[in-house]
């Protein structure tokens, strides 16, 4: 089982600019109202909390795992750009950093190098986190349908303010549903 933090968040999936024109509001009087709706629409769809069950902005995650059990690692939050680091604790209790020679990046797959083989670590009742992946996901460019949908969901928060009518609409729902992740 995959515990997974949030090291570093991403960008706002959308700027203040964007959702201002997508609003069609001219002013400067409601820019951290408008700041913090792109901060909350984002929160709704995005990452490890999010509704996609993806990553959409760059960001840096930690996948926390109880021992090297297959190969490859399915690595969640897809899109994976990179590996930062991997560290696990040894036979002997002592956290180390596997060399980036023994394991490679394949789409979302985490896998040992060509002949190489994951290394032991010990064996603990119970989760113990003894593998830490630190990675870097999200897309480099936001899918266009998916910006849409950040602006519309912007919007829907924007007029429905103070209202109990938080439901997702649908034609939000309809737009990011391609890149769905069902666990």
């Amino acid at each position: 089982m995959q515990r997974v933090l949030v090291v570093t968040a991403a960008e706002p999936l959308v700027t203040l600019e964007e959702a201002k024109q997508h609003l069609r509001v001219d002013g400067d009087d409601e820019d951290t109202l408008i700041e913090g709706l792109i901060a909350a629409a984002s929160a709704q769809i995005d990452g490890p909390a999010g509704w996609l069950g993806r990553s959409l902005g760059e960001q840096v995650l930690e996948a926390g795992l109880d021992a090297f059990v297959y190969d490859p690692i399915q690595l969640p939050y897809a899109p994976v750009l990179s590996i930062e680091s991997i560290r696990y604790e040894d036979a002997v209790g002592e956290w180390r950093t596997l060399d980036a020679a023994a394991y490679e990046l394949r789409d979302d797959l985490l896998g040992t190098a060509w002949s190489k083989e994951w290394p032991r670590t010990p064996a603990y009742r119970g989760r113990s986190r003894t593998v830490l992946i630190r990675y870097r996901a999200g897309y480099a460019t936001l899918p266009a349908a998916i910006r849409v949908a950040v602006l519309m969901l912007t919007e829907h928060l924007y007029r429905n303010r103070g209202s109990d009518d938080v439901a997702m609409p649908r034609a939000v729902e309809m737009l990011l549903q391609p890149f769905r992740v069902y666990t």
